[in-house]
This record gives structure tokens, C-alpha cells and sequence, in this order.
């Protein structure tokens, strides 16, 4: 497995960050506010050891005790009021980053389940995961602890700068003579906790996208016995993961316990040289108020500082998942949807004119198919594996566009239909029938509330699936489980068919759709088939041929080229291809 690496850079993306808020448009009102409460907290910080100073200058040192006592109470009113402003401002913020992280991650999915099929087979899901759910939860981050909170810091420090030059400059320059080493250090912290992150994100990608494709195919681990190789695979993935948070620990250890004795280092000097002015107040006029605001101020300026480098990785984290995320949005591979076409109903032509298609540029599949499919005439298609029957359904529906040539519906560019209304009138039954873990009624409908129980039960008795339905608890709200664990292949199968006939389609597509099951349950299918088929365009890709000799017209494929057309009869004469694919089929039951 591929593991993702994404680097961060060496500064902010002010272009990403400029476009990550772009989503907090619509709540300007909070923002700005958000941003007046920043604004107040760095205001209100400094306040305190000022209005210490001078109670203790002016009041406590002439004795003026109902003075000191008015002070207290304001001082007290104060400390309500910043805790007052403080929840605001957390709980705002909170709320803003998570009203923008449901939007970009509606956004996100949105555009997601719009994507192609050729980039979904390319893309790890759990790396989609990772993208929708992490990395998003991480932007909140951005909001509640990162930018706003690192701008309240930067105010914090310069109003805290202007207090204490503004009350004694050689004070204020002494407190500060130790801040080089602090920003030195805070400078290396912040470099090596950038790339700790960076790898921290990149090991969840990794995990993610390892433990969903390997739960999806635990029936193929343990069909070969390779419970212990892949356990051994996510170690080394889990171990990983563990050494980059390990990494930032390490970090964090080395770099709060440097700060905190560069911060006791700059007060002791502070305390040293206040106290000598102090004792010599007439020649300095240092005084002992001014020295304890002195020691608040300097205690309240180096928190911000430490914070900032743990503030700024916060910030740089959200700006490497906004990258990533505008990536995925930035991405062109969705279908086009600009068809105005919007028929109700269609006849079930179907032509393919010279048309050619490729996954990749390397080797087309299909190479100048041309095909016309009356309404109502039931085609097959057959050939070997890699011969490009599945191709043909897939490009008939949009899932992927052809490099060349044209499909028409009803005389009609697929292209210029509505991309609902075309694939509303195609039923689709693929041969690994999808059932999501919920109710049967809620994997025929998707969700969808203009099909009623009427329009399910009445293609439940088309395809003869009423019965079992019947004999399940609960009937249509009987759950399925993931993947409809719960049901047989042949049951899965029945409810693939009701949903593709719960629209009532023109034209039906079915993809192998008894090659996976036994004969019995492919006899009670076939039968269903032939329901479903009657007085519709139908195509039908069947492995075993005994299923598609009333076909109208077999279509025989090979390595996308058509080889030969005709009936049933027809080719066996002809002695070509599809009369050696029969010889091959049925020589097990000779």
C-alpha cells in the first residue's frame, strides 16, 4: 500500500488559509465578533497588575484602606468580567469553527459522491475518510486554538509591551533581555513540532486506509491464512504512528521546561535589579508596586510566547488539511451534469456510434464500437473477461466518458440529457449486488421519498420477491446488516432487482447477474428476468450462455473489438467465436 506523504512547507499558505475563509462568510456577525472579544482579552490582561500597582503605591502605602477596599471590588468586578468575555470568546469561536467544518465537510461529501468512477479506482477509501472526517475535525482546531487565538496572543504581548514601557523603560528592556533565547527556542520548537505533526497526520491517513480495505476484504485474508502477514503489516503502520506522536511528546517535554526557566531566568534578573531600585527609590523611583506589576506583566508576556509555536503548528495543521481538502475539492473528475434534456419517458432506443474509450491514454478497451439497439429488443453481450462488456454499461450510464464517438438514447446525445433523468430510465443489475446496513425498504428507495411502499411492493411482486420479503421480520424494515450479511446471494439479488424496477426503466442492463449463484436460485431468478425483460430494452452480460439464447441479437466481444452479431443459431453455424466460447462452456458437460 502506497503511503501518503504531504509536506507542509515552510511557512503559512496564505492562499489556502485566504480561501479556508472564504467558508466563514456567511457568519461575518460571529467572526467579527470573535474578533472585538480578542481585541478586549488583549486589553483587559495588562489592566490588572496596573491597577495593583497603583493601589499598593497610592493606597496601601499611606494606609488608605477604604481606597484599597473600593480597588478589591473593582479588581474583583473585573476578573468577572474578563471571565465573562473569555467563555464568550471560547464558546463563539467554538461554535464558528464547527458551523465551518459542517459546511465544508457537506461540501466535501457532496463532491465526492459527484466524482467519476475512474478516480474512486484510483483512490484508497480510507484515504476519502481520512479527508471527510480527520482532516476536517482538524480545521475546528483552526478556529477554536489557532488563528484566533494566536492574534489574541500577539495583541496580549504588544498591550503588555505598552504597559511596561510606558510605566519604566530600563524595567521593561531588563524583563526583556532574556526573550532572545525564548524566540530561539521557541523558533526550533516550532520546526521540529511542524514536521512531527505532518507525520502524525500522514499515519492516520495510513492507518485508515489500511484498516478499511482490510476489514472490507477480511473474507480474503482468511480464505489465505494471512491473518498474521497483514497483523504484522498494520504493526509496522501502527508503530509508525506511534513513533510521530512520540516524536511531538518529545517535543513538547524538551521545550515547556527551556521556557519556563528562560521566563524564572528573566524574572529573577527583574527581581535582583527592581529590588536594589526599590531600596534606592529616590535615585531610581522604582517603587514596590511597580516591581510586582513588573513580575505579572513578564509572567503574563512569556505564557503567550510559549503558546504562540504551539498556536502556530495548531494554525499550520488546519492549513495542511485545508491543502489537501481544497486538493480533493479543486479536483475536475466529477461527471458533468450540463444536459437540459429532462424526458419523463423514453422509448429504449440505443445506438453507439464509433465510439472508442480508454481508462487510461495507454490501450483503449473499446475501439470503434457501433451498435443500434431497438426499443424493446433484448441484446447480449459475451466474450472474455477483459473483453469490454462491463465497459459498455458503464459508459451507457456516464459513469466514465468516452474518448471518442457517440451514445445516443432515443436519437439523443447522452451528454445532453439531464444526468437524473438518464439514469433514472436505465435499471442497472450488477452481479455484486450492494446492500447498505439498513432496512430493505431504505436500500430500495436510497432515501429517495418519491417511491412509496405501493411503487416497492408492486416490483417485489414483478420479480416474484414478495414471499421472502413476507417471511422476514418485520418485512420491509427488516435490516439487513452490512453488505446484507443477513440475506442469501439469491435474496440480495431479488432486492437488487426491485430496485432497479422500482422506476419502472425502458431500458434494463443486466450485469451477469446470475453467475454467482446456484441453480435453483438461478432458475427462481431467471424467471424473474424474464418478467423484468418483457416489453423493455434490455442488455444482458452473461457468462453462462444458456441464459441468453432467445436473445434477440448476441453481440461477441474481444479485447473491445465486436467480432460477430447475430442470433443464437446464426453464430453456432458461422463456427467463429461465440461457437468456440460454447464449445469451451459446455465441454463440463460432456
Amino acid at each position: 500500500m502506497e503511503k501518503e506523504k504531504v509536506s507542509s512547507g515552510n511557512i503559512i499558505d496564505w492562499s489556502v488559509l485566504s480561501r479556508l475563509m472564504k467558508f466563514v462568510t456567511p457568519y461575518r456577525g460571529r467572526f467579527i465578533l470573535v474578533i472585538i472579544l480578542t481585541i478586549l482579552l488583549g486589553v483587559l490582561a495588562p489592566t490588572r497588575p496596573f491597577l495593583i500597582q497603583y493601589t499598593l503605591d497610592r493606597d496601601v502605602s499611606v494606609g488608605n484602606y477604604e481606597a484599597m477596599v473600593a480597588m478589591m471590588m473593582l479588581l474583583a468586578g473585573l476578573l468577572i468580567f474578563n471571565a465573562i468575555v473569555q467563555y464568550a470568546h471560547t464558546y463563539i469561536s467554538g461554535w464558528l469553527g464547527q458551523q465551518v467544518i459542517r459546511d465544508i465537510r457537506a461540501k466535501l461529501y457532496a463532491h465526492i459522491i459527484g466524482l467519476r468512477l475512474s478516480f474512486f479506482d484510483r483512490t484508497p477509501i480510507g484515504r476519502l475518510v481520512t479527508r471527510t472526517i480527520s482532516d476536517v475535525e482538524t480545521l475546528a482546531d483552526v478556529f477554536s486554538e489557532g488563528l484566533a487565538a494566536m492574534v489574541g496572543d500577539l495583541l496580549q504581548i504588544i498591550f503588555i509591551l505598552g504597559f511596561m514601557f510606558y510605566q519604566d523603560w530600563r524595567l521593561a528592556l531588563l524583563s526583556l533581555s532574556t526573550i532572545p533565547l525564548l524566540l530561539i527556542s521557541t523558533y526550533v520548537f516550532k520546526e521540529k513540532i511542524k514536521v512531527a505533526f505532518n507525520d502524525v497526520r500522514n499515519a492516520v491517513a495510513n492507518l485508515n486506509t489500511f484498516v478499511q480495505e482490510h476489514i472490507t476484504g477480511m473474507n480474503i485474508v482468511q480464505i489465505f491464512g494471512s491473518e498474521q502477514r497483514e497483523f504484522e503489516k498494520f504493526n509496522e503502520i501502527n508503530n509508525d504512528h506511534k513513533q510521530a506522536n512520540l516524536r511531538s511528546v518529545l517535543y513538547y517535554s524538551i521545550y515547556f521546561p527551556v521556557a519556563e526557566i528562560i521566563a524564572a531566568a528573566g524574572i529573577g534578573l527583574l527581581v535582583w535589579y527592581g529590588a536594589k531600585g526599590v531600596i534606592n527609590y529616590e535615585e531610581t523611583g522604582i517603587t514596590i508596586g511597580k516591581l510586582i506589576a513588573f513580575i505579572m506583566y513578564i509572567q503574563m508576556f512569556f505564557r503567550p510566547i510559549r503558546m504562540i509555536a504551539d498556536r502556530y503548528n495548531t494554525l499550520q495543521m488546519g492549513i495542511v488539511s485545508s491543502s489537501r481538502i481544497l486538493n480533493l475539492l479543486d479536483s475536475t473528475e466529477h461527471v458533468q451534469n450540463n444536459g437540459v434534456v429532462k424526458a419523463e419517458h423514453v422509448r429504449g432506443d440505443v445506438r453507439f456510434d464509433h465510439v472508442w474509450f480508454a481508462y487510461n491514454d495507454a490501450a483503449y478497451v473499446l475501439k470503434d464500437i457501433n451498435l443500434d439497439i431497438k426499443s424493446g429488443e433484448t441484446i447480449a453481450l459475451v466474450g472474455a473477461t477483459g473483453a469490454g462488456k462491463s465497459s459498455i454499461i458503464n459508459l451507457l450510464n456516464r459513469f466514465y466518458e468516452i474518448n471518442r464517438g457517440a451514445i445516443q438514447v432515443d436519437g439523443v446525445d447522452i451528454k445532453d440529457y439531464d444526468l437524473g433523468t438518464l439514469r433514472k430510465n436505465i435499471g442497472v443489475v450488477l452481479q455484486d449486488v450492494f446492500l447498505f446496513s439498513d432496512t430493505i425498504l431504505n436500500n430500495i428507495t436510497l432515501g429517495n421519498s418519491e417511491v412509496t411502499e405501493e411503487m416497492v411492493w408492486h416490483a417485489a411482486d414483478l420479480v416474484g420477491a414478495r414471499r421472502f420479503i413476507d417471511r422476514l421480520p418485520g418485512k420491509l424494515a427488516y435490516n439487513v446488516m452490512e453488505r446484507g450479511a443477513t440475506l442469501s446471494v439469491g435474496q440480495r439479488q431479488l432486492i437488487s432487482f426491485i430496485r432497479a424496477m422500482v422506476y419502472d426503466p425502458k431500458i434494463l442492463v443486466l450485469d451477469e447477474a446470475t453467475s454467482s449463484v446456484d441453480s435453483e436460485t438461478e432458475e427462481m431468478i431467471q424467471h424473474a428476468i424474464e418478467k423484468m425483460m418483457s416489453g423493455r430494452t434490455s442488455i444482458v452480460i452473461a457468462h453462462r450462455l444458456s441464459t441468453i439464447q432467445k436473445a434477440d441479437k448476441i453481440i461477441v466481444l474481444d479485447h473491445g473489438e465486436i467480432k460477430e452479431v447475430g442470433r443464437h443459431e446464426e453464430l453456432l453455424t458461422h463456427d467463429g467465436y461465440y461457437a468456440q466460447l460454447h464449445r469451451m462452456q459446455y465441454k463440463e458437460f460432456v
